[in-house]
């Protein structure tokens, strides 16, 4: 039997209902992992700097402080993974919280397979993440890429990508020159319970070319293969080809 490394992560849970934090716990406790709480945004913010969980489980909707405003915060100091629960699950608030640095949200009510299917899935891709070192790619004169030191340069000047963006352009440039499918591209990045949520692929792939295209409506980096998927440039080919010419 495959060993579950998920087992004993700590997971702080963020929710002023009692009963969600309790059900929460419930489930997650009951799957091996050990669970903290806090019921507002203040609370879970001392949580996240004292008891340095693995992940945190973070309700939009609260007094004070809300979701979104803890997970700024959170972000402004930490890469902790993040899942966002709401009761709206409508579009906007998915979007603004991934935007924000969310790793994934859970519309409530959720059950408790989906509860721990999606934990486990954020822990395994920021895990593995942290395996990544494949050395220096320097695309183009304008683009450098530092696996290594998880560093990507555009103009000389460095910027900043969250891990989910980090994970998406590491996958399509490890496969440069080949097209990628949604699916599969969802799969490495996300899991495989999200091989059915496209949406998730087309809003990075436009925050990863906002950072590193010069022209995002007409990338020469992150190219679309129409119904398919996407691409990265086959780099290797391009510089060969410019070195030949020369």
């Amino acid at each position: 039997m495959m060993q579950d490394s998920s087992k004993g992560k700590l997971i702080l849970v963020v929710d002023d209902e009692i009963r969600m934090v309790r059900f929460i716990r419930l489930n997650l406790e009951h799957d091996g992992f050990q669970v903290i709480s806090a019921y507002n945004g203040r609370e879970a913010l001392d949580q996240v700097r004292s008891q340095l969980p693995n992940m945190v489980l973070l309700d939009v909707m609260m007094p004070d402080l809300d979701g979104f405003e803890v997970l700024q915060r959170i972000r402004e100091q930490s890469n902790i993974p993040v899942i966002m629960l709401t009761a709206k699950g409508e579009e906007d608030d998915r979007v603004r919280g991934l935007e924000l640095g969310a790793d994934d949200y859970i519309t409530k009510p959720f059950s408790p397979r989906e509860l721990v299917s999606r934990v486990r899935a954020v822990l395994r891709r920021t895990e593995a993440e942290s395996g990544v070192a494949t050395g220096v790619i320097v695309v183009d004169d304008r683009l450098k890429i530092d696996f290594n030191r998880r560093e990507i340069w555009v103009n000389g000047e460095l910027v900043q990508l969250r891990p989910t963006e980090y994970r998406l352009l590491y996958h399509l440039v490890q496969n440069a020159g080949w097209v990628i499918t949604h699916e599969q591209l969802l799969t490495k990045v996300w899991g495989y319970e999200y091989r059915d949520e496209p949406h998730y692929v087309r809003l990075y792939i436009n925050y990863l070319r906002k950072k590193l295209e010069e022209d995002p409506a007409n990338p020469k980096y992150i190219l679309t293969e129409r119904g398919l998927g996407y691409r990265f440039v086959d780099y290797k080919r391009e510089n060969f080809q410019q070195h030949a010419s020369e």
